[in-house]
């Protein structure tokens, strides 16, 4: 069994993702950011960077107890290797999702998520910064979709590369991008968004939460945080 400690954003649906297309047991731990939740000294215990998502495998394979996880790349590499599944056995294949797994954690993951923050959510709209944001996440959209021109799928077989990169697609519209712009890249989202792991997985995720996570109640929680945030008590 797997404990899943989740909220349904971008990063948390890249496991849920892949824990229902590999068809492991877990159970999902909700952890909502909102309400400050992932201050909790039982959460950091396992995550101490706040953030979640975050995994408790209870059956790891060397047999020593539970093994906890944080860092939604390095939790998606785990299961791959768990599972022998969505990450390739050869050298070059399984070098080629490392790349735009880290591509994705290194650059859309952040850069996207900066858009999201100056575009929808700053208290001051601040046109340099929404710009840049907007501009660098177009790039990045740019080569992913110059990636897949004659690909199904990024590293040519589904994987955790297309795992991590897709819920960081989902919200395109508050990014200010127009799949249509991306022909190859519009065809891999829809290819995705069709099969039935990502369905189960994004229903998951709304019975978790129905609602927007961010609120007038919620943002000093989550764009206020500072080292005073993670001290122990």
């Amino acid at each position: 069994m797997i404990d899943l400690h989740y909220w349904p954003t971008p990063n948390g649906h890249k496991i849920t993702m892949l824990l229902e297309e590999a068809g492991l047991e877990y159970r999902i731990v909700p952890v909502n950011i909102g309400a400050g939740e992932q201050f909790r000294p039982e959460f950091l215990a396992i995550a101490p960077n706040n953030r979640m998502p975050a995994i408790v495998d209870h059956a790891p394979a060397d047999g020593a107890g539970p093994l906890a996880l944080f860092e939604s790349g390095a939790i998606l590499l785990y299961l791959a290797e768990k599972t022998g599944k969505f990450l390739p056995a050869d050298l070059r294949g399984r070098e080629m999702v490392l790349q735009w797994l880290f591509w994705q954690m290194g650059g859309l993951g952040p850069m996207a998520g900066q858009n999201h923050h100056f575009s929808n959510y700053a208290p001051e709209k601040i046109p340099y910064a929404i710009d840049r944001y907007v501009r660098e996440t177009n790039r990045l959209y740019g080569v992913l979709d110059r990636r897949l021109h004659g690909r199904d799928y990024i590293a040519d077989s589904y994987s955790i590369a297309d795992m991590a990169a897709y819920p960081w697609i989902v919200p395109h519209e508050r990014q200010g991008q127009n799949l249509d712009d991306f022909p190859a890249l519009k065809a891999w989202f829809n290819r995705i968004a069709e099969r039935p792991g990502t369905v189960r997985a994004y229903a998951r995720g709304e019975g978790v939460n129905p609602g927007p996570t961010v609120n007038e109640n919620s943002r000093a929680i989550l764009f206020g945080q500072t080292a005073a945030s993670v001290k122990p008590a």
